[in-house]
């Protein structure tokens, strides 16, 4: 394999290194969602894994180590950052995507479910997570003694155990859109149980770094801002959904009166961006507020403009180039030479069973009749990005060894390798059309 020659990349144009990197992933993402869709699995899987191949190379010691700056912890290479931010702006696309995919009334038809279904998953999850930490970790790291002598090794362990809890909406968004299964009622109770996650996750994880930062000052988290944050969350989607409805047909009707090329998708990008980030600027994860723009979203909002092409095939192309960036991204990052550690190892299987484990528990409170409860199970698996957060802020704060923190980003590739066939196996084996029926709140 040629060698790239670093010291000429830093005399050229920073732009020309973004556009090698976008050249080489999406020739290998192509290539290797041909090769599993050849192989019958989604394509999603072979994008992963171009990305873990891309990332590693570096390993083989042939002078390739290209997509080494996309590998650091913090980003300082120019055109990392630029591949990051189209990375970032990928899954905002497909969360916006999946929204559209659903409507009100679909969610409201599953919304019950999904949120029994979600909180079960937090729950279990947390307590095994919390178990799992108590037999690998007995000592609190020396760098938060530092700080804190009396810290509580008991805050470790309900850290780790919060960032067990949150799925990853983009992994199996993607899975269900692969497999032509996105409008079963499994998929949509998945889908609404991930958000209602994440919003859970990063309510968790903005408690437990307050009970952190308060462990370390001495002092007892303050009710009155738990209780804030709690609402602001809650707040956010019952506000964005309701308020949504009433001024999104207004919106997109002032759009309608121009007539210049393209406003009917440059409204909805402009919707799906605005609620995107004031769920950022609430302390939520963006991705929310996206996939709140894309259920308050309908294609009938856009009859005025009177096009023959909807909404969702404008939106197709946008997603087909940048979606595959995220997924990829996240394989460069896999580090393999973590594995070399026998501590990584160990915990980092504990973290996994607990994983696994934690999301089955979601189809036990599954009472409804033609519900398929693993392929349930199985969806709530993958976790992602909110987990990658808690394990930044943790090794921020000093919680998290090198160690714990390398376990927890295994445990989050892993439940996301095995999720995709996973996940296709079991709608395989169910074998059962996608229901008519009305669902009922239960």
């Amino acid at each position: 394999m040629v060698a790239v020659n670093s010291l000429v990349l830093a005399t050229v144009d920073p732009f020309a290194k973004v556009l090698i990197y976008l050249i080489i992933i999406l020739v290998s993402v192509k290539l290797g969602a041909e090769l599993f869709e050849r192989m019958k699995q989604p394509a999603v899987l072979g994008e992963l894994i171009a990305g873990v191949i891309l990332g590693n190379l570096v390993l083989l010691n042939s002078g390739w180590n290209f997509f080494e700056p996309m590998r650091a912890a913090i980003l300082a290479d120019h055109a990392a950052i630029s591949i990051d931010m189209l990375a970032r702006l990928g899954i905002i696309i497909l969360l916006f995507e999946v929204g559209l995919g659903s409507s009100m009334k679909d969610m409201r038809q599953v919304g019950v479910l999904s949120f029994s279904v979600a909180t079960v998953g937090v729950i279990a999850s947390f307590v095994l997570g919390y178990f799992v930490s108590t037999f690998f970790i007995s000592e609190v790291p020396k760098q938060i003694l530092e700080i804190a002598p009396n810290f509580n090794i008991h805050i470790i362990h309900m850290f780790i155990g919060a960032a067990l809890c949150a799925t990853s909406v983009g992994i199996t968004a993607r899975v269900f859109h692969d497999i032509g299964r996105s409008q079963m009622i499994e998929a949509r109770i998945v889908l609404g149980a991930a958000v209602v996650d994440d919003v859970l996750g990063l309510i968790i994880l903005a408690l437990a770094s307050a009970i952190v930062a308060s462990a370390e000052a001495g002092t007892i988290p303050s009710f009155f801002g738990i209780a804030k944050l709690t609402l602001v969350a809650i707040g956010f989607l019952i506000g964005a959904m309701v308020i949504g409805s009433l001024l999104i047909p207004r919106v997109v009707g002032l759009g309608a009166k121009f007539r210049t090329q393209g406003l009917m998708l440059i409204t909805a990008l402009i919707i799906c961006f605005g609620l995107a980030s004031l769920a950022g600027l609430s302390g939520l994860a963006p991705i929310v507020g996206a996939f709140a723009a894309g259920l308050v979203l309908e294609e009938i909002h856009f009859k005025d403009f009177g096009s023959d092409v909807g909404i969702k095939d404008l939106i197709s192309p946008i997603s087909t180039f940048l979606v595959p960036i995220f997924f990829v991204q996240i394989g460069i990052q896999v580090r393999l030479e973590s594995f070399l550690n026998p501590a990584v190892v160990g915990i980092s299987v504990g973290l996994i069973v607990a994983a696994i484990l934690g999301k089955q528990a979601c189809g036990l409170f599954i009472t409804r009749k033609g519900i398929d409860r693993l392929t349930v199970g199985i969806g709530m698996i993958p976790r992602g990005e909110v987990e990658l957060i808690f394990a930044g802020v943790g090794k921020s704060l000093g919680v998290l060894d090198d160690e714990t923190f390398s376990a927890i980003v295994v445990m989050v590739m892993v439940t996301t390798f095995l999720t995709p066939p996973l996940l296709k196996w079991a709608v395989d084996r169910n074998k059962k059309s996608e229901p008519q029926a009305k669902m009922q709140d239960s």
